[in-house]
């Protein structure tokens, strides 16, 4: 077992770092080397097994990131832009793989990324699962094959305590479908509609956003024009799949050199 890369989960006590923290846990190709959580939580110095209700499993929370990512060969995060960004620094100062899950990135955050790409492999995206990544090479060679005729519209649905609106994978999806439409999707983006708005500018991309209950992630690429529609839908009804895919990026981001890289690349698409 020692033999295993050790993986270490940032923000642990979070939904999804419970959820990643079993998904390495049942891993036999990875072990779980460290949890993170944020200064002054109640979990700090306690045995990760024993906090999440289980047997002990001798994995000692820590709020230290940097000796943590010390152990370990890769640290897999969905945090908060503003962690993430500091996590990224010490994990390139301890030379580990950083998979990043995190949304809701400003264009300034994702650019301070880049320097620590010179010294470790970033692997980031705004969605981790198979099924999102062939929906965003779809959305890229359906938006190349059709002209401006066609309203783009991306609609997402997830649960009522996100906090980022459009989604990341929505954001994904526009960046895509900009790509192959040949645009900047900065620019070109209609989002937030509220009251008299007047008729949609041709060629924008539109985001709409709903949230409630419990919705895991829901995604449509709507494409529109004058008598057809054509709709590309992923639905995601179980948090593991995006577990299951950073652990893979993990895995792979082992023997690959400094750089930034996604799940396109993960996933050989």
């Amino acid at each position: 077992m020692d033999d295993l890369p050790g993986i270490v989960i940032a923000g642990a006590s979070g939904r999804m770092g419970r959820m990643l923290v079993r998904t390495v846990l049942d891993s036999d190709k990875a072990r779980l080397s460290g949890a993170v959580v944020r200064p002054g939580h109640e979990w700090v110095g306690k045995d990760l097994g024993t906090v999440m209700g289980g047997a002990p499993n001798g994995v000692i929370v820590t709020d230290d990131p940097l000796e943590a990512f010390a152990g370990a060969r890769a640290v897999i995060d969905f945090t908060t832009p503003r962690t993430t960004l500091e996590f990224a620094r010490l994990a390139a100062q301890a030379r580990v793989v950083h998979v990043i899950g995190t949304t809701g990135f400003e264009k300034e955050q994702l650019i301070a990324l880049e320097p620590c790409a010179r010294h470790a492999v970033i692997i980031q995206a705004g969605n981790m699962s198979l099924g999102v990544n062939l929906l965003t090479v779809l959305t890229r060679k359906v938006a190349a094959a059709l002209d401006a005729d066609w309203d783009i519209e991306i609609v997402e649905a997830h649960h009522n305590r996100k906090v980022d609106a459009p989604s990341g994978t929505a954001l994904m999806l526009g960046e895509a479908a900009a790509e192959g439409r040949g645009i900047s999707l900065e620019g070109n983006t209609e989002a937030g509609r509220d009251g008299i708005t007047g008729p949609r500018k041709r060629g924008a991309i539109g985001f709409s956003s709903i949230r409630g209950g419990d919705i895991v992630g829901e995604h449509d690429v709507l494409f529109a024009t004058a008598g057809e529609r054509i709709v590309l839908r992923h639905m995601a009804t179980d948090r593991g799949i995006f577990a299951r895919g950073a652990l893979k990026a993990a895995l792979w981001g082992l023997d690959r050199k400094p750089g930034r890289y996604d799940m396109i690349d993960v996933l050989g698409l």
